[in-house]
């Protein structure tokens, strides 16, 4: 079957590997229909991606179709259309047991700790395939993407009360936007691409858009938020300075929460913290209850992603095309690839 491996950072290849065999128990064997490119490919594309070893076959991001199901599968049926939740937790870690599988002491993530979708057929636990009977393979390719968003969102749980500021315009920012903003909060997203914040003007007409280099950032922040500092931060740039500069630009009794992750570690002034009483949160992954949030939301027609779906290719082409996808002046907000 047609896979695309990741040999080594910087070099794809296209390949004939063996399909798998039939389905175990409790799995299901399923057809990649498409696979949605993220920062974390593009990371382990450059060799800056944590957890991660080589040879490897990337994608995470899938919309799959069941070809068969294995012994004690249920509620699953062949062609039925799938999102894929790619976090193969232990189900016995304290983690686990608290039902945050999405931290797991001994998490597996499909496409980087363990080989993922670009490739034809899989087998995938069939408690990680999300079915629906309205989304398209495109937009089932996107769940995995819009439910980290939804989990950040969740973990910090801001209401029609707060003020919230997402920096980084990136497709998790948008993400983590649009289900502030489904939850009544004024929402502003700030970014340094100027291309980026008009795509998230268009893309999410309620949200407000700021410029990241505007001459007192500070200033800037309360004046898109109404005169007050926001209540809540998400930084979803996995930039070192960018997460130490958020909790500048949190308010007093603020929660700020890193979504996006950073390779080393990242510093931030002791008295500015506890001068807010910040709450400090990472947010890793989704549950599958997110997953749930999201196709509903996709499925009732309150959030609308086919926009962001700006650059596409055939599973062969990909290793000629993915450098390109890389160079931010390709304006890629989401790259799929259709097999």
């Amino acid at each position: 079957m047609r896979t695309v491996v990741l040999d080594e950072p910087g070099r794809l290849t296209a390949v004939d590997t063996p399909p798998p065999g039939p389905p175990p128990r409790g799995t299901a064997l399923v057809r990649v229909r498409r696979v949605g490119v993220c920062r974390t490919d593009f990371h382990a594309w450059h060799g800056r991606q944590p957890f991660f070893t080589f040879p490897r076959i990337l994608g995470h991001e899938l919309g799959v179709e069941v070809v068969d199901v294995g012994e004690d599968v249920v509620g699953l049926s062949a062609g039925d259309r799938c999102a894929v939740e790619p976090y193969l937790n232990c189900g016995a870690c304290g983690a686990c047991r608290r039902g945050r599988g999405n931290c797991c002491e001994r998490m597996r993530v499909m496409g980087v700790h363990v080989d993922g979708g670009m490739r034809e057929l899989l087998h995938v636990p069939a408690a990680k395939l999300h079915s629906s009977r309205v989304l398209d393979l495109d937009t089932l390719a996107l769940v995995e993407t819009l439910s980290v968003g939804a989990h950040a969102v969740g973990r910090a749980a801001p209401t029609a009360a707060d003020r919230v500021l997402i920096v980084g315009a990136g497709p998790i920012g948008l993400s983590v936007a649009a289900f502030a903003a489904d939850r009544g909060a004024p929402v502003v997203v700030m970014d340094v691409s100027a291309a980026r914040l008009e795509f998230c003007r268009r893309a999410l007409p309620g949200v407000g858009a700021l410029h990241a280099e505007a001459e007192n950032v500070v200033a800037a922040v309360r004046e898109a938020c109404g005169g007050e500092m926001p209540s809540h931060v998400f930084d979803a740039t996995g930039n070192a300075a960018s997460m130490r500069a958020a909790i500048t630009l949190a308010g007093h009794a603020a929660t700020v929460v890193y979504v996006g992750l950073f390779q080393g570690d990242v510093t931030f002034p002791d008295p500015e913290f506890h001068k807010r009483e910040l709450t400090l949160m990472g947010s890793r992954n989704a549950v599958a209850a997110d997953f749930g949030r999201v196709i509903d939301a996709l499925e009732s027609r309150r959030l609308d992603v086919r926009p962001w779906m700006t650059h596409r290719a055939a599973l062969p082409d990909v290793p000629s095309v993915f450098p390109g996808w890389t160079d931010a002046e390709m304006g890629v907000i989401k790259a799929i690839v259709e097999l």
